[in-house]
């Protein structure tokens, strides 16, 4: 995510991704290859109307190395340290082009990755928590420069299959950036961490606070955020609202530092309902072939 006041972008690079409905009615009739499966993910939000684009393809339309990735007709790749996101996607389900490039500068770098389950099966890292970027767009046009921030993550399993859901929440500063991460793995008890990413000291855990409920969504969706007191934790806007998952902007406040955050809750158990499923390819088409 990047932002820059008005606008901000986020981009997800899928293959074998978790929330594909084609990905999870594969797996059920046990023929599911992941790298059949594999998209970009481009939400574009600002003071006009957003854009979002997640177009599904199958593996013809993939190309890997150790420096690139290509899924249809968009790709990125690391040049001399910076990571560079060639966009040419069509949006969904408004038709429209969103073209463009992104260019991200790490400005600290971070290989201590989390494990976010008791039985090791799902990894998460922050490889650049904090870094500056310069969005470039054709369709729609707009330029801006912001920060910027990188992570990935992988399993061994369907997500659902591993938790319940989680919380998670960003923010960046002057001061570097920390992340909250609130999780309710299936067979053991919910946990809340938060971690702190600065030139000085690396990677650093902090003590988290109690957990404060937010707003649910209009799709009653649960979110909720570490916090000093209840009061701190206030909701300012929500960014994508489905029938699992939720992207907000909410401001909290942490060892008593305020705190703007980008927060995502995701529900796990209304990902695995087959109603649920049945909607997703009205934001996620699927192109199975080259174009």
């Amino acid at each position: 995510m990047s932002d820059d006041g008005r606008h901000g972008i986020t981009l997800i690079a899928f293959i074998g991704s978790v929330f594909s409905p084609y990905y999870a009615w594969a797996r059920r009739r046990g023929e599911a290859d992941p790298y059949d499966h594999c998209a970009l993910n481009v939400a574009l939000y600002g003071d006009k109307r957003g854009h979002w684009a997640l177009t599904e393809r199958g593996r013809s339309e993939l190309a890997q190395a150790p420096e690139r990735l290509i899924i249809g007709p968009s790709q990125m790749r690391w040049v001399d340290g910076e990571l560079i996101v060639d966009i040419d996607e069509v949006t969904f389900p408004r038709p429209a082009f969103l073209r463009g490039q992104v260019r991200l500068r790490p400005t600290i770098r971070n290989d201590h990755g989390l494990t976010l389950d008791p039985a090791g099966r799902h990894r998460w890292c922050a490889l650049a928590p904090c870094a500056r970027i310069e969005v470039s767009l054709e369709k729609p046009r707009l330029h801006w420069e912001g920060s910027g921030y990188f992570d990935t993550n992988a399993g061994d399993e369907p997500l659902e299959d591993g938790f319940h859901g989680w919380h998670w929440a960003r923010t960046s500063g002057a001061d570097g950036t920390t992340v909250l991460y609130d999780l309710e793995p299936r067979g053991a008890e919910p946990y809340a961490t938060a971690l702190h990413f600065d030139r000085e000291h690396g990677l650093t855990r902090q003590p988290s606070p109690e957990i404060a409920a937010l707003p649910k969504s209009l799709w009653r969706v649960r979110r909720r955020i570490p916090a000093d007191t209840p009061q701190a934790a206030r909701l300012r806007e929500t960014f994508e609202d489905t029938p699992f998952y939720a992207r907000s902007l909410v401001e909290t406040r942490i060892a008593g530092q305020p705190l703007t955050t980008v927060h995502e809750s995701l529900s796990l158990e209304r990902f695995s309902r087959r109603w649920v499923q049945a909607l997703l390819p009205f934001r996620m088409p699927r192109r199975a072939g080259r174009e």
